[in-house]
Parts: structure tokens; sequence; C-alpha cells
């Protein structure tokens, strides 16, 4: 096996994967943009202010923009990689996980015998990472149900782990869609929900005057990974990206511009930076973990902002509880009969929504949740491993002054330092809530 170089990739050029692709269920790629944008946006979006309300408002725009070139970036060179590496294969397709075997497989001499860590360390990456996404919907669509239990039906006051057993059902119902194409459909109506949602938040925001004066163009830098944490948490949806590409009736749309991936992550930046920065301009420092929770009880649109929300959510779960399904079913079809086959997918996505809710229940700190999953699990799985599959793929033809490494070496270290920072700040936080509770 040869190291990956310009010739290799030349003498395979006369094998096309999306012509050899035989998708059962394409999509289109208005469903294809639908199911990236609304992979990335849900609780993250409304989390926006608060991750304002850490960094100030200066900060927060150019950090927000900054953030979002930098996953859209890793997004791209993790499609290009993968599409290199089925040419070297003459394979269709490769998810996340077998990329990154591929790319160490085809690599220097040196790392091919980390090809099967590479692909074990990515999996559990990608279940890790959206085991921790369907934690987050699951606190979030309880919260959301809560807040109008309590003020519409005082009578029955439940805590929100309660909530989290009573929604088990039905998303466990819904988790029950197996293709990409028709959970689409769900994800357009998570997107009419969450752009209704959206539009409330700012006609509260504008609803009154509108003080500057209190408001920071940057906030303390003790807080600044926290506001990366989240910014992250709202912009990342790469564990979808390649289900999605894969999915897609014409996947050469995904990438250039314009694309799915350019008018997905230009909609996401947009909706983030104006909820974020308007919201923290209305609400100010009392922002809590999501926007939506800070919305008078009183009111009908807000009544119906957080019954949008909720249902966003709701509609959005199964999307991301695909991924990381998908990779339990690679990994256990070929020692389950076909007789047996859809009794256990329906038992496996029952117990795997149940076991999301119970972390939920045991950890319901939406906020610490939301930049946990981003500090650590997202900056693994959408900035540290994107540009280390690069480098490894590239590694023959790094470019000019070798300016591929020294990119992804940024990145990289972009990635740890948040992981560290972000996880430092959020350990912190939690532990002074925990302490003032048992005071």
């Amino acid at each position: 096996m040869k190291n990956v170089n310009k010739s290799d990739i030349e003498k395979k050029e006369d094998y096309d994967p999306f012509q050899n692709r035989k998708v059962e269920k394409p999509s289109s790629d208005i469903r294809s943009t639908a199911n990236l944008i609304k992979a990335s946006l849900g609780s993250g979006l409304l989390a926006g202010p608060l991750a304002f309300a850490n960094a100030g408002w200066g900060v927060g725009i150019v950090g927000t923009i900054i953030i979002g070139i930098i996953c859209g970036h890793c997004v791209h060179i993790l499609v290009k990689t993968s599409r290199g590496c089925c040419k070297l294969e003459r394979k269709p397709l490769l998810g996340y996980a077998e990329t990154a075997e591929s790319v160490f497989l085809n690599g220097p001499k040196s790392v091919r015998r980390y090809a099967y860590l590479a692909k074990i360390f990515s999996e559990f990456a990608l279940v890790s990472t959206y085991v921790g996404v369907c934690c987050i919907y699951s606190v979030l669509i309880s919260d959301s149900i809560k807040q109008l239990i309590d003020t519409y039906v005082p009578s029955v006051i439940l805590p929100v782990e309660y909530y989290c057993l009573i929604i088990l059902g039905p998303i466990a119902l819904l988790c029950q869609v197996k293709y990409l194409k028709w959970l689409a459909i769900f994800s357009f109506l998570a997107n009419i929900f969450l752009v209704l949602t959206y539009l409330i938040c700012l006609y509260y925001i504008f609803g009154s005057e509108i003080t500057l004066a209190d408001k920071r163009v940057a906030g303390d830098p003790w807080r600044f990974p926290a506001f990366v944490s989240t910014v992250i948490f709202a912009m990342e949806g790469i564990g979808v990206v390649m289900p999605v590409e894969n999915a897609m009736k014409k996947p050469q749309h995904f990438l250039g511009c314009p694309s799915v991936l350019v008018v997905a992550m230009t909609a996401i930046v947009f909706f983030y930076s104006t909820l974020g920065l308007f919201g923290y301009f209305r609400y100010g420092d009392v922002l809590r973990g999501s926007i939506t929770l800070n919305l008078p009880l009183d009111d009908w649109p807000a009544i119906c902002a957080k019954a949008f929300i909720a249902l966003s959510i709701f509609f959005t779960y199964p999307l991301q509880f695909y991924v990381v399904f998908d990779i339990f079913k690679k990994h256990t079809d070929r020692y389950i009969k076909d007789n047996y086959r859809n009794i256990t997918e329906v038992v496996a996505r029952i117990i795997g929504v149940g076991f999301c809710a119970g972390i939920g229940i045991a950890l319901p700190l939406l906020e610490q949740i939301i930049n946990i999953v981003g500090a650590c699990f997202y900056s693994i799985l959408g900035l540290i491993i994107p540009a280390t599959l690069e480098t490894v793929f590239r590694w023959q033809n790094l470019g000019r002054l070798k300016w591929v490494l020294w990119k992804n070496l940024l990145i990289v270290i972009f990635g740890i330092g948040t992981i560290i920072s972000g996880c430092t700040v959020t350990i912190l936080d939690i532990i002074e809530i925990l302490h003032k509770k048992i005071e």
C-alpha cells in the first residue's frame, strides 16, 4: 500500500463514487439543507443570548463569525477527505468513522497500524457527542413543558425529571423512523417551529425599549471559554454531515459555492448572531440556558414560543439519535437473523432513548450540559478529528510551505484549548450550583 500522493489519486480518477452510489431513499438538495440546518440549530440557537452575555456583544459577534468559518471549514475538509478516500478505496461512500480508518490505512506507513484505533475513537466520539445532544434535548423539552404546566395547571407541580420520563414514549415512537428522507419531513417541521420561535423572541426583544448603556462590548475573559463552548455546540452538526451527504440524490452539490454547506452555514451564523446579539441587548445578564425560559408566562405569543421550541426539539431528536443508532446497527447487523431484525431494532431504539433520558434525569443542568458537550465532545468531533484526518491524508502534499499542516495545527490547538478551558469553567459552575443547593 502506498502513501497518498497526487499520482495515487490520479490513478483512481476513473472511479466516480457518485455514479456508483445506490441510495435506497435519496434526499433532494432542499431536504439535505434542511437536515443540515436542523442538525446544528436547536437548543444551541436559543442559548445564543447567554453566550453573548458571557463574551460581550462585540466579542460575541466577531467570535461567532470566526467560529462559524472554522466549523464550516472543518466540515468541508472532512467531506473532501472522505471523497478522496472513496476514490482510493473504490467505494461509493464512507461514513465518518470509516473515513478515519481509510485515511490511516492509506497514510504514511508509520500510522497505518492505528487505522482501527482511529475508527473506534471516531465512533466513540460520535456516540458520546450525540448521546449528550439527546440528553440536552430531553431536558430542554421537559423544561419547556414544565414551565407551561406549572403556570396553567398549578395543582400539578412536578420536578423536571418526571417530565423527562413522561416524554419517553412519544420520543421513542418518533425514533422508529428509519430513513433520512423521511426524517427530512420532521426536520422541515422542526425548522418551521424554530423560525416561529425565533420570530416570537425577536417580537419580545424589540417589544420594549432596549438600553445599551449597561451592555458590555467585551465580557469577563474568564467567561470566554463558556461562550466558545456554547457557540461550538450551536454551530456543529458534523456527526450528521456524512449521513446527509451520503444520502443525497446529487452529492456533488454538497460542496462548492453556492452549495448545501454554504447555504446551511450562512443561515446558521445569521440566526445565531442576530438572536444572540439582540437577546443580550434585551435581557442582559439575567439570561437563562434558553432564551425562551426568559419570556413571560402570561402572554400567548410567549406561550406559543415555549410550545414551538418543545415541538421543534422533539422533531429534531430522531435526527440526532440517527447518528447513535447507525453506529449500533453497523456493529450488530451481522449477528442478528433477518426474521428478528425489525423487532431488535425497535427494542434497541427504545432502550437507547431511555438511556439518554436517564442521563438527562441524573444531570438536569441545561446550560452546563450544553457547555460540556460543546467544549469536550464537539471540539474533538468537529475540530480535532477533521483537521487530523486531512493532515494525514495529504501528508505527501501539504502545499507550499506546508500551509495545510500549520493551518490544521492551529485548529487542533484551538480545539484542545476549548476542551481544557471550557470543561474547567463548566465543572466549576456545576460545583458552585451544587454547593448552593446543599446550603
